[in-house]
C-alpha cells in the first residue's frame, strides 16, 4: 500500500511538472449549469386589448421553474381617449397559483388602480383573462396567445437613442439649428418656464411626456436656436438643475440640398454677414426662377432665412396671375468651434398662384399635394448655380465626404 501511495505521488508531481495548468483545470470543479426548476426573470411587453389597445404594459415575473414567484404589472397610457397626456402605475401582483392581484395608485393623477388577473399556460403561449380598474374606469382584460421574453431580450429591445450629441464633429449627422436638452421630470417645468422669453423655438411634441419618459425619468425637450447663439445656450443649459445631458440633434438641414463655402469672403468680424449673403442667394435664385426678389428675412429665434419671389404665371399668361415663391435656408458654420467654412442649406421652393391683376380677382384653390412642390428639375438649376457662386461643395453620400 505504501508502495502504491508513493507510486502516485511520484505520478503527480510528474505531470504537475510536465503540464500544471493541465492538471489545475482537472482539479477545478465544472462550473453548474442552470439546475432545472431554477430562479429566473420573464417578461410580457403587451397585453392586448388593454386600454383599447393604447396601453405600453410591462409584465415581469419571477420564476422558480414554471411557477410564478413574484410579478410586477408596470402600465402606461392615455389619461383620456386620443389624449397625448399619459400617465403610468406600478403595482406588485400578489400570486395565488394563476391568480394575479393587486392595488395602487396612478404615478400622476394619483387614481386608484385594482388588478385582478388569471394566468393560463398552454405550451409557450400565456392567456390572461380579468379586470384593471384605473379611478372609475374598468378594462376587461382577455388576451390570449402572449409570448415571454429573457432578460437579455427584454433588456435589448429597451436600447433607445436620444439623438443628442454633446460635441458633433460637424454638421453632417445633425442639424445647426436644433438643439435638445435632456432634464429630469420633476424639473422639465422649471426649466420648460425658463424659456419664456427668450429667442428659441420649443418643438410642440416634445412638451408631451410619453411612456419612455415616465419610465426613464426624464424628458427630452427639442428646440430651434440661431446656430450663431447655439453653443452658448447649450452651455448654459447644461448648469441648469435636472439637465442630464444636452447637445445638437436632427434638423431642418438635408445633406443633399446643404453647401459647404469659404467663410472669409461672407464675414465682417467673427460674425456672419447674413444680409449680404442672403441677397446674393437671392441674385443666384431670381435668374435660376426666372422671378423677381420681393423680400429677405431671418427668423430671430432660429436664424431660419425666408426669401420670397414673384413671376408672372406662365399656365394662362391672358389672365394675368402671379406666382410666388418661397425659399427656406439656413446659414451657419460647417461644425461648431472655430472653422473657416460656412454651411447653406437651401429647401425646396414652394409656389401659390393668385390673381393680382386690377380690377375683378379670379379665386383660386390649389389642390396640389405639398409633395409636388418644388418639381423643378433640381429647382432649375438652383443648387448648382448657388456653389458655382459660392465656390463651394456639396455632400457625397455614397462617400460621406464634401466633393
Amino acid at each position: 500500500m505504501r508502495a502504491l501511495l508513493v507510486c502516485s505521488t511520484a505520478l503527480l508531481a510528474a505531470l504537475l511538472a510536465v503540464s500544471p495548468e493541465v492538471v489545475s483545470a482537472q482539479m477545478k470543479l465544472s462550473p453548474k449549469a442552470t439546475a432545472p426548476g431554477g430562479t429566473e426573470t420573464r417578461y410580457f411587453t403587451s397585453i392586448d386589448g388593454l386600454m383599447d389597445g393604447n396601453a405600453d404594459v410591462i409584465l415581469k415575473e419571477t420564476r422558480q421553474g414554471k411557477t410564478v414567484t413574484a410579478a410586477v404589472l408596470d402600465v402606461c397610457y392615455p389619461v383620456a381617449k386620443n389624449s397625448e397626456r399619459k400617465d403610468r402605475f406600478v403595482v406588485n401582483l400578489q400570486v395565488a397559483g394563476q391568480n394575479l392581484t393587486g392595488t395602487t395608485q396612478s404615478i400622476n393623477e394619483k387614481s386608484p388602480v385594482s388588478v385582478k388577473l388569471l394566468r393560463k399556460q398552454s405550451g409557450d403561449t400565456f392567456e390572461f383573462r380579468g379586470q384593471i380598474s384605473i379611478g372609475q374606469a374598468v378594462t376587461e382584460v382577455t388576451s390570449p396567445d402572449n409570448s415571454d421574453l429573457s432578460e437579455k431580450e427584454f433588456q435589448d429591445n429597451q436600447t433607445s437613442d436620444d439623438g443628442i450629441t454633446s460635441q458633433p464633429k460637424d454638421f453632417t449627422d445633425v442639424s445647426p439649428e436644433a438643439i435638445a436638452v435632456k432634464v429630469k421630470l420633476d424639473a422639465a417645468t422649471e426649466f420648460l418656464k425658463s424659456l419664456k422669453g427668450q429667442a428659441v423655438e420649443v418643438t410642440l411634441a416634445s412638451l408631451n411626456v410619453g411612456c419612455d419618459a415616465l419610465r426613464a425619468g426624464e424628458q427630452t425637450i427639442n428646440m430651434s436656436v440661431d446656430p450663431e447663439r447655439a453653443a452658448a445656450l447649450l452651455a448654459k443649459f447644461k448648469t441648469m438643475p435636472g439637465v442630464t445631458a444636452a447637445g445638437w440633434t436632427a434638423g431642418m438641414t438635408e445633406m443633399d440640398r446643404t453647401i459647404r463655402f469659404p467663410a472669409a469672403d461672407w464675414r465682417d468680424g467673427d460674425k456672419i454677414n447674413r444680409d449680404r449673403l442672403a441677397a446674393a442667394v437671392a441674385g443666384v435664385l431670381s435668374r435660376t426662377l426666372a422671378a423677381k426678389p420681393v423680400s429677405q428675412s431671418f427668423n430671430p429665434a432660429t436664424g431660419k432665412l425666408k426669401l420670397v419671389f414673384k413671376r408672372p404665371n406662365q399656365d394662362h399668361p391672358a389672365l394675368e396671375l402671379t406666382d410666388t415663391i418661397e425659399v427656406a435656408g439656413l446659414v451657419s458654420p460647417d461644425k461648431p468651434g472655430t472653422t473657416d467654412k460656412l454651411m447653406l442649406w437651401i429647401g425646396s421652393p414652394a409656389t401659390t398662384t393668385s390673381d393680382e391683376s386690377s380690377g375683378a380677382k379670379l379665386n383660386l384653390s390649389d389642390d396640389a399635394s405639398a409633395d409636388e412642390e418644388g418639381d423643378l428639375p433640381d429647382d432649375n438649376g438652383s443648387l448648382e448655380a448657388l456653389v458655382k457662386e459660392l465656390k463651394g461643395q456639396r455632400w457625397d453620400a455614397d462617400k460621406s465626404v464634401w466633393k
